[in-house]
């Protein structure tokens, strides 16, 4: 069986990322393909085994390194250049366009599907707020592009022969989207690697990439509200200046920290706080590894993984009152951090490796069969 993995693009290690370490643990044989890859030594060790991506013309466009994303005009197309024909099985990992690769009869095409396009679909007006091309020639030429995405994205819907969705919540958008059925595999948490602790800290902490969407700005609003408490905040990107700023005496920004670093933050916390509505949910899930209870906003993938008033608190608006009353909610309940580590186990990065090539290998057998 000759195998291509296809990706949307490689340039950090993320959740994403997470599931093609597991996907090569499982087979190992990949070709890799990707519109762009920018990793750096340690991180392509890590995902693809020290190998280079197969990638398209977008690797050599100017400034693609910095920002990939504006050339999104271009996405479909380049996908669609990349000839997969000599493969029997391609499993695609897909928050964009990888699912969209040219395929044949002949070809079994499973896709992981990690959300159909966020910004195309139904963080759409969400994007182009944040981005501020909502109006103008700009805005015009951006919505433009995004309607000619969400028809490709439709059209190409048909390449793939079986969806496999990280969360109940995406399998239910990818129902709602593209009409299609797919079945649950929660990705794979890493949670040997975090360690149980049962005597916690004095502080809160919240930990994440600082974009609008992630709402590390919210967390630290409601925190200025609450001076009494402390707030410890992991994390880099676009918006940390503009948190800073706002924040008082009782938050502390310690900007990007090594894993080691923030594994020892996640485990001394009272409390992990987690505000955005995100598709499965990775960190929250590593938090309860270690025994810390999660404070989250009720809505996407952590909706499966915390369990009210036993592993955490779930609040149910994007607030900052609705954050300040699920921390005196907690403050009112006792959380055993054993069980909230029981709990974590589940979605354990064994059980993902099982399940995948369990039913990887199934489908593929069941088609070749239909072709003999």
């Amino acid at each position: 069986m000759k195998k291509a993995l296809v990706h949307d693009w490689y340039y950090v290690s993320g959740g994403a990322e997470k599931v093609i370490h597991s996907f090569n643990n499982v087979w190992g044989d990949f070709d890799h393909f990707a519109l762009v890859d920018f990793l750096d030594n340690n991180d392509r060790q890590f995902i693809l085994n020290g190998e280079k991506a197969n990638v398209s013309f977008i690797q050599k466009l100017p400034t693609a390194r910095s920002n990939h994303r504006k050339f999104l005009q271009f996405f479909p197309f380049a996908i669609e250049q990349f000839d997969l024909r000599n493969y029997d099985l391609i499993l695609s990992s897909s928050a964009s366009v990888a699912k969209g690769v040219l395929s044949n009869q002949d070809q079994l095409h499973i896709c992981y599907c990690h959300s159909p396009m966020r910004y195309a679909w139904d963080l759409y007006h969400q994007y182009l707020m944040d981005t501020k091309l909502n109006k103008g020639l700009k805005g015009v030429y951006a919505k433009w592009v995004l309607h000619k995405i969400r028809q490709w994205d439709l059209s190409n819907t048909n390449r793939v022969d079986f969806f496999i969705a990280n969360s109940n919540y995406i399998a239910q958008r990818i129902k709602k989207i593209y009409n299609r059925d797919s079945v649950v595999i929660y990705p794979p948490v890493n949670v040997d690697e975090f360690q149980l602790q049962v005597n916690k800290q004095d502080y809160y902490l919240t930990a994440s990439r600082m974009v609008p969407y992630k709402k590390i700005k919210l967390i630290v609003e409601a925190f200025n509200k609450m001076p009494e408490k402390k707030l410890i905040v992991v994390g880099d990107g676009p918006d940390f200046k503009s948190i800073k700023k706002v924040a008082k005496s009782n938050i502390e920004l310690k900007g990007f920290l090594n894993s080691d670093a923030l594994k020892q933050y996640m485990q001394n916390a009272k409390a992990f706080v987690f505000a955005s509505k995100e598709d499965f949910g990775i960190v929250p899930v590593e938090a309860q590894a270690c025994g810390t209870p999660v404070i989250a906003y009720n809505a996407g993938g952590v909706r499966e993984t915390v369990v009210p008033n036993k592993t955490g608190i779930l609040f149910d608006q994007q607030t900052e009152d609705s954050i300040i009353n699920a921390i005196k909610d907690f403050e009112k309940t006792n959380f055993n951090p054993v069980e909230i580590r029981e709990n974590a186990l589940k979605f354990s990065k064994e059980r993902f490796e099982r399940e995948i090539k369990e039913y990887v290998e199934f489908k593929y057998n069941e088609f070749k069969l239909t072709r003999n």
